[in-house]
């Protein structure tokens, strides 16, 4: 169905970029370094059942089990306290990166309703990439049935790129759709 994104990385993505951008090494060609998944819990910190579910969640969809964000101090206004659990966050490196990227890109942004492409604005100036996703029902590995509330997510998609354009040239490459700007 696709190649692997490790393979198309080494065998087209590496010329493609040389030829664009003039390195002269190998090693200054934009990698990607890790994937970062992160989810912000709100009110369901409180709620220890919702707790234990959403990082279900997440460690369903990335294949690796989540830590813990704790509140570093009390904020009365949040009716946080310090070390109250208040997300949940993931980090992929190497295969499992790779094949996380690969099922976002083949599976998971398609299934997403009027979906034209990513926002290319989503980069912060050093080279990475982030991306909101609304609700955990477009993976696959979530079932409707055990969905109790709409929760979305941030992905973070470090790179060793230098500029934004670098990273954008390098993620289109591997596949990313983008929107036409």
């Amino acid at each position: 169905m696709h190649k692997d994104l490790k393979v198309l990385y080494k065998e087209k993505v590496v010329p493609l970029m040389i030829k664009d951008f003039n390195y002269k090494n190998i090693e200054q060609v934009p990698k990607l370094v890790k994937i970062s998944i992160n989810r912000g819990l709100g009110d369901v910190s409180k709620n220890s059942k919702e707790l234990e579910l959403s990082l279900k969640e997440i460690a369903t969809i990335s294949g690796q089990q989540p830590t813990i964000n704790k509140a570093r101090k009390s904020v009365a206004g949040f009716k946080i306290r310090e070390e109250m659990p208040v997300g949940g966050s993931v980090t992929l490196r190497r295969d499992r990166m790779y094949n996380f990227l690969t099922k976002l890109i083949n599976i998971v942004l398609p299934r997403i309703r009027d979906f034209r492409g990513i926002d290319p604005n989503g980069f912060d100036g050093k080279g990475n990439y982030n991306l909101g996703l609304t609700e955990q029902l477009i993976f696959p590995e979530i079932s409707y049935d055990q969905v109790t509330q709409m929760r979305g997510f941030d992905i973070s998609i470090v790179t060793t790129a230098k500029t934004d354009e670098e990273a954008l040239a390098l993620l289109k490459n591997l596949g990313l759709p983008y929107k036409a700007i």
